[in-house]
């Protein structure tokens, strides 16, 4: 192991642990696979991102010790960065004003504080590179979502230019359906799906112009909106971090394109590489909870993806 993995290591060790931190103060609307949500009156949501993690829909038992707070970290650097293109949902109030004293450790670094907001019940993805599963229908039909493509594109190949392909937002523990631009029409009407269509792929490519410039390639991403009281269209939930992206380290891409392979990313593909291979019982686990141990390297080297991801974009 080299030092960096060994300072990791030792970082994971003495981090806590915030698996599920519960607040007794506010009301819980919705718990998901990462984020709690607690009614601050009726126009604002507290907003918790906890250390859990999920791959294939499952959650899994351990949690990566400081992740919600990166992922946080990440979202609030974005919002701002981003916010000349489309409103956000942030209030710009302080997270921790909205709970006693005593729950203070639960929120600092790992809340926003934000606008209630009705959702529109459609993702917004935006792909930039043929990958995962836009890569298996473009063999099968030379489609993605769809939309046809030209001839002769490889694993990991730049699009001609950003693909907008919505996906339906299925219920906790089930898949998200892609879905056709005209099926994203009849659910929400045309206007409000192309101005969703627009803005995903503006600020998808500033986003990606910006991330190259410190190497990272962001290979595909998904937004979600809202509308606020007077309809207007706002930018919510997370934003442009390795839980909602695929994210390359450019230097790596040359060499893994070349190879027909996915380049290492910086989110968690490590954790469900490790997955792939894990084993329940002397069986290959089936993708359904309960989820295996993770090993401490697991915990560890996953962590360190997220870090190095942070550390990049934001320094």
């Amino acid at each position: 192991m080299n030092p960096a993995e060994s300072a990791t290591d030792n970082a994971t060790a003495s981090m806590p642990r915030v698996s599920t931190p519960t607040l007794t103060s506010l009301p819980l609307l919705a718990r998901g696979k990462v984020r709690d949500n607690y009614a601050v009156g009726d126009d604002r949501i507290l907003m918790v991102a906890s250390d859990r993690i999920s791959a294939f829909d499952v959650i899994m038992n351990e949690p990566i010790p400081g992740k919600g707070e990166l992922l946080t970290r990440m979202a609030l650097f974005w919002f701002d960065r981003l916010g000349h293109i489309v409103p956000h949902h942030l209030t710009g109030q302080d997270p921790l004003s909205v709970v006693p004293a005593a729950e203070h450790a639960l929120v600092a670094g790992r809340a926003m504080l934000v606008q209630r907001l009705k959702p529109v019940l459609v993702e917004a993805v935006v792909r930039g590179y043929l990958v995962g599963s836009g890569w298996a229908e473009y063999q099968a039909s030379g489609t993605v979502c769809g939309l046809a493509l030209p001839p002769g594109l490889r694993l990991g190949s730049p699009l001609p230019q950003p693909l907008f392909t919505p996906a339906r937002k299925a219920e906790f523990g089930e898949h998200d359906e892609n879905i056709s631009y005209a099926q994203m029409e009849k659910a929400v009407g045309a206007d409000l799906a192309a101005r969703i269509r627009s803005i995903s792929i503006q600020l998808y490519r500033e986003a990606a112009e910006y991330a190259l410039q410190r190497g990272i390639i962001i290979a595909d991403t998904k937004f979600e909106f809202g509308l606020d009281p007077a309809g207007n269209l706002v930018l919510m939930d997370e934003v442009l971090t390795p839980d909602s992206s695929r994210f390359w380290p450019q230097e790596d891409y040359a060499a893994a394109f070349a190879a027909g392979v996915n380049p290492p990313s910086f989110d968690k593909q490590y954790l469900r590489d490790w997955l792939e291979t894990a084993r329940v019982d002397g069986q290959p686990w089936g993708k359904t909870p309960p989820a295996p141990t993770l090993p401490p390297e697991v915990i560890a080297r996953t962590l360190a993806r997220y870090q190095e991801a942070l550390h990049r974009l934001v320094g």
